[in-house]
């Protein structure tokens, strides 16, 4: 889709369904380990946007479980995590847990013989991101990040756009994740024993999306602020690209940010408008004065990531080139440096 004053040539961002259909995916059967929030949108995507289902749920709390399974029609209710990875009629299994027991659970799934989807961050940090994926190379198991955002249309199409050369040589990006989530210190988000803080579930978004575009940088500079108990409460963490290239990557658990995105580069430039992590509009402006927009062409955005699970789990992968192992532990790496600068340690660590 173009402006009308925009320039005849076809746009250089594809449309959604230049991309695989989420419906098309094989179907799985999913189990979630941990009900929490987050779970509950997966359960609810999943069935709508995809042929697969989610037949089973697990908790250390059966009546947490059988209240989440009767919310969401799921078949199966279990009062612990061993029970649900050890349910032959799962198929895969979705790690929904706080960061801190991201490890455990993924690891009593893959040991159990079910390919695994772990939501984002993956780890506390590298070091347990790769003892993760060397279990599921070991059993020749797929795993994978649950980080949904590399898989959504309008993300791919501003990756590929610049990695077409679009917008030229990639000068700065700039990204925010802000969102006023100020809580007691029993919130996981505020509780340094679930490995909490902004960098885990917020500045991961801004880390991954520059990560996405450029890759490792050459140099990471964090500024930040802790809260009395040691978690970050917010950051700006600064990545070098060789002489010219800079990203930006801020976030907040403390305030509401805009949450765009913008990509400037010798040719042009891409805008993402808040939030640039979700399904949002595009624009791609050159300096020719060319312009396009790729317009919200979508609902959902979890089924994505768990249609990507469905394909590679059928064909017998262990890995998706969309957020591969490899990329995982760079960015788990990335906010290991960031994290060590600011001083934030986890219990454990």
């Amino acid at each position: 889709m173009t402006d009308p004053d925009a320039s005849t040539a076809p746009s250089p961002l594809r449309p959604a369904d230049a991309y695989p259909d989420p419906a098309d995916a094989p179907a799985l059967r999913w189990g979630i380990l941990a009900p929490g929030g987050i779970a509950r949108r997966f359960a609810h995507e999943i069935p709508r946007f995809t042929a697969s289902r989610v037949v089973a749920v697990g908790s250390r709390d059966l009546g947490r479980a059988e209240a989440f399974a009767a919310d969401h029609d799921i078949p199966r209710a279990y009062g612990s995590y061993a029970e649900l990875v050890a349910d032959g009629e799962v198929d895969a299994v979705y790690v929904a847990s706080p960061h801190s027991a991201h490890l455990e659970l993924a690891s009593l799934a893959l040991t159990a013989g079910r390919p695994v989807l772990v939501e984002k961050s993956l780890t506390r940090n590298a070091a347990e991101a790769r003892e993760l994926f060397d279990l599921a190379a070991s059993r020749g198991l797929f795993a994978m990040e649950a980080m949904w955002s590399r898989f959504l249309p309008h993300y791919r199409a501003v990756v590929d756009a610049v990695h077409d050369g679009a917008i030229g040589e990639v000068l700065t990006v700039t990204a925010q994740h802000g969102q006023h989530l100020v809580f007691g210190p029993e919130h996981r988000l505020w509780d340094p024993a679930l490995a909490g803080g902004a960098m885990l579930d917020l500045t991961v978004y801004p880390l991954s999306f520059a990560h996405a575009l450029l890759g490792v940088p050459d140099q990471v500079h964090a500024f930040g602020a802790l809260s009395e108990l040691g978690v970050d409460t917010g950051e700006t963490v600064v990545l070098r690209y060789g002489e010219r290239t800079v990203a930006v990557a801020q976030a907040s658990l403390e305030t509401a940010m805009a949450n765009e995105a913008t990509i400037a580069g010798t040719h042009g430039r891409i805008d993402l408008a808040g939030s640039f992590y979700t399904p949002v509009e595009v624009a791609l402006s050159t300096h020719e004065g060319a312009s396009w927009r790729l317009p919200v062409q979508h609902e959902g955005g979890f089924q994505f990531q768990a249609a990507e699970v469905a394909r590679r789990v059928a064909t017998g992968e262990t890995s998706s080139p969309l957020m591969s192992w490899q990329a995982s532990v760079e960015v788990m790496e990335l906010m290991d440096e960031a994290r060590a600068q600011l001083g934030v340690v986890f219990p454990g660590e």
